[in-house]
């Protein structure tokens, strides 16, 4: 089972890295909360630590800084001497806005999270469970299902989500000779801080402004603890997590 494993969880001071993170904790996974902020990773830790077996480490890291990671990870080496399981969750969005008119420093930094700070966070990773004895691990990667089908207007959001999927199946495979697994969990509409303009109305694909369904966070982490809780031997490559009734499946 899960008890003294270690796991990383980027982003995890909010929303649906906090839901996962907590829920790992609760497991007994040992696991460290990352993201920019110390104050919201100091008081998720908190409260993950007084519902859980496991333990919980909160550091701050801006993952698009490769110095940072590299610190992160030298720093889970120095308190764990291992890693078990990374979920690659730390993500940013933008306001739907068609090309022209997106600024060019609001693509950097898009693309800087979503994308740079996932290959960051995975190469890190990668590197741990490659040489720790027993060798091994899994990377769970957070897609979206902006990796399918785009909404209007998320060009940066959609363009490094579709890289996330290139991403996963190619670690998937070259982690194979290393018994790493990687897989990847599409979300539609978790009800988190990100998602909640989904309550009140988004732009649709026809042009209108509808009203979305959406669903619960914790159905999310219950995916993710599903993932991370098989044996190396066995992997979920892609998992799609939705509200059932959001528009996606067929024209709507």
């Amino acid at each position: 089972m899960a008890e003294g494993q270690i796991a990383l969880v980027t982003g995890a001071g909010s929303g649906i890295g906090k839901a996962v993170a907590t829920a790992l904790v609760q497991d007994g996974w040992h696991t460290v909360f990352t993201g920019r902020r110390l104050d919201k990773l100091e008081e998720a830790a908190s409260a993950a630590i007084s519902s859980g077996s496991g333990k919980a480490l909160p550091i701050a890291c801006d993952v698009s800084k490769s110095d940072e990671v590299d610190r992160l990870f030298q720093r889970i080496k120095s308190e764990f001497g291992r890693l078990d399981l990374l979920f690659n969750n730390a993500g940013m969005g933008y306001k739907s806005t068609t090309i022209d008119e997106i600024p060019v420093e609001v693509w950097h930094d898009v693309v800087g999270v979503n994308l740079t700070g996932s290959f960051l966070c995975a190469r890190g990773a990668f590197s741990m469970m490659r040489h720790q004895a027993p060798m091994g691990g899994r990377i769970i990667n957070n897609g979206s299902i902006s990796a399918y089908a785009p909404r209007p207007g998320s060009v940066p959001y959609t363009v490094t989500k579709h890289a996330i999927t290139g991403l996963t199946k190619t670690l998937a495979l070259d982690g194979r000779p290393f018994d790493i697994a990687c897989g990847q969990i599409d979300i539609g509409n978790a009800l988190t801080e990100m998602a909640a303009p989904m309550t009140k109305g988004v732009p649709q694909a026809n042009g209108d402004i509808a009203v979305e369904a959406v669903m619960d966070v914790g159905r999310v982490s219950d995916a993710v603890r599903h993932m991370a809780s098989l044996p190396l031997d066995a992997n979920v490559l892609f998992m799609t997590v939705m509200a059932t009734k959001m528009p996606f499946v067929g024209r709507g």
